[in-house]
């Protein structure tokens, strides 16, 4: 069996982001595979910018490496009861790429927020922006990281006993997801 190539985006821009860190466990606990991460820096989706240079460079290596991924993590924060613009305007402007990369791929997506919800908002409007792109979004187990600041030790590892498990049994479906 071939290694699988896993796609990693945070919806977090910021270093040290909980959001970056959950994405890096998850493929740690997804196993072996090649690991690649997304970058979200693109400029605002603009149709006059569009129409007159194109689709920007970085949306394009987004797209590609979408496209050749055999899945895909999504880690969003919540700002204000939903996900970051910066998450929305990527998936905008991949939405303008042709070849539809979206279209079957397996997702599994989850949150890490500062709050006692841990990002669930914002990970049902996340879900709900993806709908058109026609991924297979995995269904669960759900993994929203309540107050993620306390939950990750010095190299930035999980501490948690129920969220390790449970991000496990989520990379464990998405690993099940692509052999399907």
């Amino acid at each position: 069996m071939t290694v699988p190539i896993l796609l990693g985006i945070s919806g977090s821009l910021r270093k040290d982001a909980t959001n970056t860190k959950l994405m890096r466990e998850a493929a740690r606990l997804f196993g072996e595979c090649t690991f690649n991460e997304a970058d979200l820096r693109m400029p605002l989706y603009d149709g006059d910018l569009e129409a007159v240079e194109g689709v920007p460079e970085p949306t394009q290596v987004m797209a590609k490496q979408i496209a050749e991924a055999d899945a895909v993590i999504i880690s969003t924060p919540e700002y204000n009861k939903a996900p970051p613009g910066v998450l929305k305007n990527a998936l905008d402007w991949v939405s303008r790429v042709e070849g539809r990369p979206w279209t079957g791929k397996p997702v599994a997506v989850m949150s890490a927020a500062a709050g006692r919800a841990g990002g669930e908002r914002a990970q049902m409007i996340l879900r709900a922006c993806m709908v058109p792109f026609r991924p297979r979004i995995l269904q669960g187990p759900e993994i929203h990281l309540a107050g993620s600041s306390k939950e990750f030790d010095e190299n930035g590892r999980l501490t948690g006993e129920i969220y390790v498990r449970e991000l496990t049994a989520l990379m464990e479906a998405l690993r099940a997801e692509i052999g399907r």
